[in-house]
C-alpha cells in the first residue's frame, strides 16, 4: 500500500509532479490538512503560509501543464527553521526581542530552495537564539516529539525535525552549532546533514555571531532527500566568507582501484555513557557495513579529549557579549535560556585562546584519522529522546548533565567535519535511534552513500509517529 501524500518523500513528490501524476495543489493541500490535524499537539509549525503556499502551488501547477522548465523540487513544499530570514514573512527567532520582525530578504538557503521550485510552507520552532537542546521559547512555546509528546524533539532545530517526522513537511532547512540538526533528527527518526563547514552559506541566519561554528543543513525523512537538498544548497554565495569551496569541489582522497571503504566505529568507549540500545545499534550498523564489503574496525579516539568544553568556551566567548549588547535594557523579555546567556561571564582570554588551540589540535588529529579511515561511525545522541526539561538524565545507569546529549556531535562542529544523522532503529520504548556517519572535509558523498544503505535497517522500518 502506498504511503499517504504527506508521508511521501520530496524526491518522490517531485517525480510525481513532473510526471503529472500529482499536482502541486494536491500536494500542498495534503500537507496543510496534516498540519491542521497534528500541529495543535506538536507545535512544530509557528508561522503557517497557508494562502501564500496555495497560491504558489497553483502557479507551479500551471508551469507543469505548460511544459515549462522545472527545478528539482518543483511544486514541493518545504519548511524553514525560524532562525532563517524569509522575505516578507514573520521571522521571530524564538525571542520576544524579535516579536513581529519581518525581514526584507531571504536567507541564501531559502532562496536556493525557492529557485529549485520548492514552495515555502511554514516556519518552524526553535529555542531563543537557537541556543538550547530543547525547542521552547516565550513567543511560540514548546515543541513536542511526535513519537511521544512527553519527550522533547531536541534543539535547536527541533521544530523542523518534529514537523518532518510527523508528515507536516517533506523536507526543510535547519542549522547546527553543536548538535542542532543531527540531534533532533535522531530524536525524531529522520535524517539530517551537517556538511563541511562553509559548504552551505550561512548568509541570512540568526545569530550573525558564531558563523565560524554554525552549519546550515537539509533535513528530511530519507537520506536521498537530504542528498538532494544538499545538492541544491551547497556552493559559495559571494557573501559568506567561509563559503569558499567551489560548488562541485570534492575531497582529494584518491583510493586504489577496487579498495573498500574503510570504516572505524566506536560508541561507549569514546562517548560514554551511551544507552546500551544505541551502542548495539552502532555495532549492528558496523556489521552491516562489513557485510556490504566495507573494511570495518572498532577504534578508539584517544585524541578526542573534551571537545564540548572547548566548543562551549568558544561559543560563549562570542555569544555572551553579543546577546548582552542586544538585550541591554530589555533583559526581562528574555526566556530563561536568554537570561542565562546574559548572566554568564565572559571566558578569560587565556581560556578562550586555549579552547582555540584545542580546536586546531582536534582538526589535526582528525586529519590523521582520515589518512587511515574514510568514515567514522558512532552515535548521534548518547540517549533517546528525553522528557521535557530533563536536566540530569540517567544514561546506562549514570546520571549525566543535560549537555551530555552533545557529547558525540560537538567534535564535528569544532573540527568542521561533515556528519550525517541516519534514522536507523527503535528502542524498547518505541523511540527512534539514529546513527552518525562522519567523513573527511568535503567528502559528503561517502557518508550520503553509506547512509542510504543503512537507513532504517536496524528495525525502524516504515513505522510512523502515532500523533
Amino acid at each position: 500500500m502506498s504511503a499517504p501524500i504527506h508521508y511521501r518523500d520530496a524526491t518522490e513528490l517531485a517525480g510525481l509532479i513532473r510526471a503529472k501524476e500529482l499536482s502541486p495543489v494536491e500536494v500542498m493541500k495534503a500537507h496543510l490538512a496534516r498540519i491542521d490535524e497534528v500541529n495543535p499537539r506538536i507545535n512544530a509549525i509557528v508561522t503557517l503560509l497557508r494562502e501564500e503556499a496555495l497560491a504558489a502551488a497553483k502557479v507551479a501547477e500551471k508551469a507543469v501543464l505548460e511544459g515549462a522548465p522545472l527545478g528539482p523540487l518543483h511544486g514541493v513544499p518545504f519548511t524553514i527553521k525560524d532562525a532563517f530570514d524569509t522575505a516578507g514573512v514573520l521571522t521571530q527567532r524564538g525571542s520576544r526581542l524579535f516579536a513581529g520582525h519581518v525581514p526584507t530578504e531571504d536567507a541564501t538557503a531559502v532562496a536556493r530552495f525557492k529557485a529549485a521550485g520548492a514552495i515555502p510552507l511554514a516556519k518552524t520552532n526553535l529555542p531563543e537564539f537557537s541556543y538550547w537542546t530543547e525547542s521552547d521559547n516565550l513567543v511560540t512555546g514548546r515543541t513536542n516529539n511526535p513519537w511521544n509528546v512527553a519527550r522533547t524533539p531536541g534543539g535547536s532545530s527541533g521544530g523542523e525535525s518534529a514537523a518532518i517526522a510527523a508528515g507536516m513537511s517533506p523536507i526543510g532547512i535547519g542549522s547546527d552549532v553543536a548538535i542542532s540538526v543531527r540531534g533532533p533528527a535522531a530524536f525524531t527518526g529522520i535524517a539530517a546533514l551537517k556538511a563541511t563547514h562553509g559548504r552551505i552559506p550561512y548568509t541570512g541566519h540568526y545569530p550573525t555571531a558564531l558563523s565560524h561554528w554554525w552549519h546550515v543543513g537539509p533535513m528530511a525523512r530519507t537520506v536521498r532527500d537530504v542528498a538532494l537538498g544538499y545538492s541544491i544548497l551547497r556552493g559559495p554565495d559571494g557573501r559568506d566568507g567561509y563559503a569558499i569551496l567551489p560548488r562541485e569541489a570534492q575531497a582529494d582522497r584518491p583510493r586504489i582501484a577496487g579498495q573498500s571503504i574503510r570504516v572505524g566505529w566506536t560508541s561507549e568507549a569514546t562517548f560514554g555513557p551511551v544507552d546500551p540500545e544505541i551502542s548495539a545499534a552502532v555495532a549492528a550498523a558496523a556489521a552491516q557495513l562489513a557485510d556490504l564489503g566495507c573494511e570495518v574496525e572498532e577504534v578508539s579516539l584517544p585524541f578526542l579529549g573534551d571537545p564540548l568544553s572547548a566548543l562551549m568556551t568558544l561559543v560563549t566567548g562570542e555569544l555572551v557579549p553579543y546577546v548582552k549588547a542586544l538585550a541591554a535594557g530589555r533583559e526581562e523579555q528574555l526566556h530563561a535560556i536568554g537570561k542565562s546567556i546574559v548572566a554568564a561571564s565572559d571566558p578569560s582570554v587565556s581560556d578562550f585562546v586555549a579552547a582555540g588551540v584545542k580546536a586546531e589540535a582536534l582538526r589535526s588529529a582528525f586529519a590523521g584519522y582520515f589518512q587511515r579511515y574514510d568514515v567514522l561511525l558512532c552515535p548521534v545522541n548518547p540517549m533517546t529522546a528525553t522528557p521535557h526539561g530533563a536536566q540530569e538524565p540517567v544514561v546506562n545507569g549514570v546520571k549525566v548533565p543535560w549537555s551530555h546529549v552533545m557529547r558525540a556531535t560537538s567534535p564535528f562542529n569544532l573540527s568542521g567535519l561533515p556528519a550525517l544523522s541516519v534514522p536507523y532503529a527503535f528502542s524498547t520504548e518505541s523511540l527512534p535511534i539514529g546513527i552518525q556517519l562522519v567523513s573527511s572535509w568535503a567528502d559528503e558523498a561517502t557518508v550520503l552513500r553509506l547512509g542510504a544503505l543503512l537507513e532504517r535497517r536496524g528495525g525502524l522500518g516504515d513505522r510512523r509517529p502515532g500523533c
